[in-house]
C-alpha cells in the first residue's frame, strides 16, 4: 500500500511503516535543516520541501492508500501554553485533515502529545475531525506509551487512526508487551558507553567517529534542567527523548542526582565527571533508529531536535502492522463515503460494541 507522509521530520514514522511493508512514496517536510538527513536515509521517497499550506491534493502521487504524520505538538502541550488552535502551529492540524478529506485514503494516522486530550481542547478536537466523520471515517484515539511496544523509553503519545472501511471497523491498539519483555537502557546503549565524544553547541556531524553521530552536547545545565533528577539507571527505560539537546537525559553511568532544595537537584559530590548528556546516537538508539541511519547537521542541536521530534521507529512499525492487519482482514468491505463516521476513544470501543 502506498503512503504519503506529512510533517515527516527525519522519518521515524516513515521508516516504521516501511519496515511493516508499506511503500512511503511521498513525504512533506518544511524544515530545511532536516532535508539532507531525510533524503540520505529514504532513497525511494519523493521529498516535498514546501509548507503543508502550499500543498494541494494534485501534488501527491495517484493511488495513495494512507496518510501519516505528526502535526506540530507545541501548541497542544503544557510547555506551549496549551494554545491549541489559537496557535498557527495548531491550525496545521486542520490543514492536514483537510488534505485527508480531499484525498480520501483508506486510512490515516496522526500522532500528538497528551495535551490534545485535555478538556480545554475537546471542542477543537471535534472540529478537527468533523469533516472526516462527515464522509464516513471511523476514528479512534487514545494515549499509548511507546515503552509498552519495544521502545526503551517512557514516551506517552496520542495516536489517532481513521478508517474508511466498514461500518464497525476501528483501530484498536496492539496488546502491550509483558513487562518482562520491555526494553531498558542497557538493551539499547550499553555497548556505546566508552566511545562517546564531546561537542559544543556549534559542532556539526563528525565524520571521524567510529559510530556515526556519537557526540554529546557540552554546555551549561539550566535551572529548569537541575530542578529534577535527569538520570535513569541501566535497568530502567529512558526518560522521554525531547527535541531540545539541552534537555537530553543524562547518561546512566552517573549516580542519581541529589535533591538539595525545593525544585533543585545537584550532582553527587565526587562524581561530577560522570554526568554527561546522552549522545545524538544514544538518543537515536533509544528512539529505535538503526545505526545505519545517519543524521546530517551543521549544529549538533539539530541532531537532537530531529531525533526528539521523531516517532520511535519500532513504535511506528507496531502501529503500522496493526493497520495493515486491519485493512487486509477487511479488504473485501466496500468503502462507504455517504454515512457519518464516529470518533471514539479506545477506552469506549468495547462499550460501543
Amino acid at each position: 500500500m502506498k503512503v504519503a507522509s506529512f510533517f515527516a521530520g527525519a522519518g521515524g514514522l516513515d521508516l516504521g511503516f516501511r519496515k511493516a511493508g508499506f511503500d512511503v512514496v511521498w513525504a512533506n517536510e518544511y524544515d530545511k535543516s532536516i532535508h539532507a538527513t531525510y533524503e540520505r536515509n529514504h532513497k525511494g521517497t519523493i521529498l516535498d520541501r514546501r509548507s503543508i499550506n502550499d500543498v494541494v491534493p494534485s501534488d501527491l502521487p495517484k493511488g495513495i492508500d494512507g496518510m501519516i504524520g505528526g502535526p506540530p505538538c507545541q501548541s497542544w502541550s503544557e510547555a506551549g501554553m496549551l494554545r491549541g488552535e489559537e496557535d498557527h502551529r495548531g491550525q496545521l492540524f486542520f490543514t492536514y485533515t483537510d488534505l485527508i478529506a480531499a484525498i480520501k485514503p483508506k486510512f490515516f494516522l496522526a500522532e500528538n502529545v497528551s495535551g490534545i486530550l485535555f478538556t480545554k481542547h475537546r471542542d477543537a478536537l471535534n472540529r478537527i475531525f468533523e469533516p472526516l466523520l462527515d464522509i464516513g471515517y471511523n476514528i479512534s484515539f487514545g494515549l499509548l506509551n511507546a515503552q509498552h511496544y519495544g521502545v526503551p523509553q517512557d514516551r506517552e503519545r496520542v495516536i489517532i487512526v481513521g478508517y474508511r472501511f466498514g461500518k464497525d471497523l476501528f483501530f484498536e491498539p496492539p496488546k502491550p508487551l509483558a513487562e518482562s519483555r520491555r526494553k531498558v537502557l542497557k538493551d539499547a546503549i550499553f555497548d556505546l558507553r566508552d566511545s562517546a565524544k564531546p561537542a559544543n553547541s556549534g559542532t556539526h556531524a563528525r565524520d571521524d567517529l567510529a559510530i556515526a553521530n556519537h557526540e554529546y552536547l557540552v554546555t551549561t545545565f539550566s535551572s529548569i534542567f537541575m530542578s529534577r533528577n535527569r538520570v535513569r539507571s541501566w535497568d530502567q527505560p529512558s526518560f522521554t527523548i525531547q527535541a531540545g539537546g539541552r534537555h537530553a537525559p543524562l547518561h546512566p553511568q552517573a549516580p542519581k542526582m541529589v535533591k538539595v532544595g525545593k525544585d533543585l537537584q545537584a550532582f553527587e559530590p565526587g562524581f561530577e565527571d560522570l554526568y554527561r548528556r546522552l549522545t545524538v546516537r544514544e538518543a537515536a538508539r533509544i528512539q529505535t533508529f538503526p545505526d545505519s541511519f545517519k543524521f546530517q547537521y551543521k549544529n549538533v542541536i539539530d541532531g537532537y531536535k530531529m531525533i526528539g521530534n521523531a516517532v520511535p521507529v519500532e513504535f511506528g512499525k507496531v502501529l503500522a502492522r496493526q493497520i495493515k492487519n486491519d485493512l487486509e482482514a477487511n479488504g473485501s468491505i466496500n468503502m462507504r463515503t455517504k454515512r457519518t463516521g464516529k470518533l471514539i476513544a479506545y477506552s469506549e470501543l468495547k462499550k460501543e460494541r
